[in-house]
């Protein structure tokens, strides 16, 4: 009667852990598409998203005894929520041609509009860069020339997200200091102070290939999310539009990507 008993109890112990785990697997689907379907819906003028999981660890003794544990993490970084999602997302994935980087067709709610890569001394592919921009606010000037196209790339009231794509291994120093020497002299003497808070931003250490930086501007914020997942804002309309100008001005450190995402503009919504 004993062994029965036993047998019964390790039964029944099997069967809750199996209805639990199915339902617990429901649970995280359902978060999932909820979740996805906030990113999707973000405009320009809210940025905030969240992502969920749950996870399961169970254990067996020889008296039947099961337990279950479950956990609910919740993330306000903005830029890793879309990442987690990115995969549910639809849209096609684009390789930047002359390294090979690829590019999901959403980051951060916005939309993907052409990709480059920065040449140094012109040879060495630093990194891919591509621009991601909020269609709702450029669907006035997509139906406009280049000229109207540039100059709305050129102004930060315009959101868009720069995501940089590290080709090759680099210090962070290294990075941040060549990035400030093209800054420095489109700021026109104003709001230095931010270059130092800029460095800040990003941790000390290398940055590897394959690492990522996004830069996400909205009017005289700039919020950045280094490589190892922090984030930081610089809140400067100076210092936001000389990094526009760094990636959409004349002198533009790849014309390629430039004019990648000034075509990807106008194809947007057609």
């Amino acid at each position: 009667p004993q062994t029965s008993n036993l047998r019964f109890q390790l039964m029944l112990s099997v069967q809750i852990l199996s209805r639990t785990f199915a339902n617990s697997r429901q649970l995280l689907v359902r978060r999932t598409i909820a979740s996805t379907t906030r990113v999707s819906s973000l405009s320009y003028s809210r940025y905030q998203s969240s992502s969920s999981c749950v996870m399961l660890a169970a254990a067996a003794a020889a008296a039947g005894a099961v337990t279950v544990h479950a956990m609910r993490e919740s993330r306000t970084c903005n830029c890793d929520a879309s990442e987690n999602l990115i995969s549910l997302q639809p849209g096609k994935i684009t390789k930047e041609k002359s390294t090979g980087i690829f590019f999901p067709q959403l980051v951060n709610g916005m939309t993907f509009t052409g990709c480059g890569v920065r040449v140094k001394w012109g040879f060495i592919k630093v990194y891919a860069v591509g621009t991601y921009v909020d269609p709702i606010a450029f669907d006035y000037v997509r139906h406009q020339g280049d000229y109207e196209i540039v100059s709305a790339l050129l102004d930060p009231k315009y959101p868009r997200t720069i995501r940089l794509v590290m080709n090759r291994t680099l210090s962070n120093e290294k990075f941040v200091n060549a990035l400030v020497e093209s800054i420095e002299p489109r700021m026109n003497g104003e709001d230095l102070d931010k270059l130092e808070e800029f460095k800040k931003l990003l941790p000390p250490g290398d940055l590897v290939s394959g690492a990522v930086i996004e830069m996400t501007i909205r009017g005289d914020t700039l919020l950045l999310k280094n490589s190892i997942g922090g984030v930081g804002a610089i809140n400067s309309i100076v210092f936001c539009k000389a990094m526009c100008n760094i990636y959409y001005g004349d002198d533009a450190v790849s014309p390629d990507h430039r004019d990648e995402a000034v075509q990807g503009i106008k194809k947007m919504n057609k």
